[in-house]
């Protein structure tokens, strides 16, 4: 009788089980309809349920000296690996501990939901919000991307040029103070008020193999970043990730307005790391477009600018691995998901937006409003 009513047991632990499990899934699946489907969710999400979260979780957080978000990371690696371990044991035991087996896979699946769900409450949702240049308003592409690209990386030298001599660099916790400050004087950013800063990351050597400069936490909305990186690149690297923390998720759309404040802001580290930041992106392009023009504009680059291009070239070279390459292609498939169609290349559009960005500067000054 006592194995009869285990039994009966089970089967209603995997009924309850199962039921819940489908019930997450159909919510999550729905939430992945009715986003793209009715962009006005978006703004409601924005207002009343990431902009309060995000000013409660940097109240709580923005205090620690450290990055929780790095933490949980690795608990959630270590938890991964202790989990594929007990799978491997528990399927060369499958006729005694098949009931077992069926149990954690369900358990796993009820937890990724959680964890999905989690996700989209603390960040997901921003990934369906309009661009940042149609709410700017920004003027749209009027001539070829070829001769686009080029005026972009040929106003982009000057202004290295210009600013070269009276660059200095800023230490990581220089540049974040500062970023933190043009936030709150030059932007709207509902989020400014909450402590609003990135942290180094706590995996700073082991992000170089990776070919991470930074990252935002969707669960704890802390901003990471690679302190290791050259001073030349932190200014626009720590605005990028705190324009995630003011829920821009488009990567093309926080490079913009990374740009946008660093070129906008009386600082010379800032708009020299802007400036040579947008003329990294558009020097690509341009490269594979036209490699002659590409050659001719490098030629007239100042030498400092070509130094430090040189010093991440090496960089790169160094730390280069399938790492890189894995966590890039990873990373890809992760924005195609969120309706970032152009994956890891999203980031480059900001040629296009900054050039437009310009344009619209010549007409007078642009207030750096956040949707």
């Amino acid at each position: 009788m006592d194995w009869l009513n285990r039994a009966h047991l089970l089967r209603l632990r995997y009924r309850r089980k199962a039921i819940f499990l489908a019930a997450l899934l159909a919510l999550v699946f729905s939430i992945q309809f009715i986003f793209p489907q009715h962009l006005q969710l978006a703004s409601l999400y924005n207002s009343y349920i990431f902009r309060p979260f995000q000013s409660l979780r940097s109240l709580a957080l923005g205090s620690l000296p450290f990055s929780l978000g790095d933490v949980l990371y690795l608990i959630g690696l270590f938890t991964a690996l202790a989990m594929l371990i007990r799978w491997a044991y528990l399927l060369a035991h499958i006729r005694s501990m098949g009931h077992d087996l069926a149990h954690s896979l369900i358990n796993t699946l009820i937890s990724l939901a959680l964890i999905y769900l989690l996700f989209f409450i603390g960040w997901g949702g921003n990934y369906y919000r309009p661009t940042l240049s149609k709410f700017w308003a920004l003027p749209t592409r009027s001539t070829s991307p070829r001769s686009l690209i080029y005026s972009c990386d040929s106003l982009l030298v000057q202004r290295l040029n210009a600013l070269a001599p009276h660059y200095h660099g800023l230490p990581f916790q220089e540049a974040n103070r500062r970023s933190r400050l043009y936030y709150n004087t030059l932007t709207d950013a509902r989020t400014k008020l909450h402590r609003m800063k990135a942290k180094a990351s706590l995996y700073g050597y082991f992000m170089q193999y990776l070919g991470i400069q930074g990252y935002y936490n969707p669960f704890t909305g802390e901003a990471q970043v690679n302190s290791m990186l050259p001073e030349y690149m932190l200014p626009f690297v720590v605005c990028h990730e705190m324009a995630h923390q003011s829920g821009i998720a488009a990567e093309d759309d926080a490079n913009l307005l990374a740009y946008a404040i660093c070129t906008s802001a009386p600082d010379t580290a800032f708009a020299y790391s802007g400036y040579f930041n947008l003329w990294l992106y558009a020097q690509g392009h341009l490269h594979h477009i036209d490699s002659q023009a590409a050659k001719s504009l490098m030629a007239v680059l100042n030498p400092l600018s070509r130094h430090q291009l040189d010093t991440l070239k090496n960089i790169r070279r160094e730390y280069r691995s399938w790492l890189s390459d894995f966590s890039s292609e990873l990373y890809d498939r992760y924005l195609r998901l969120h309706d970032q169609k152009k994956g890891i290349e999203s980031y480059g559009n900001v040629v296009f937006s900054a050039w437009a960005l310009e344009q619209r500067r010549e007409h007078g000054k642009l207030q750096l409003r956040i949707p």
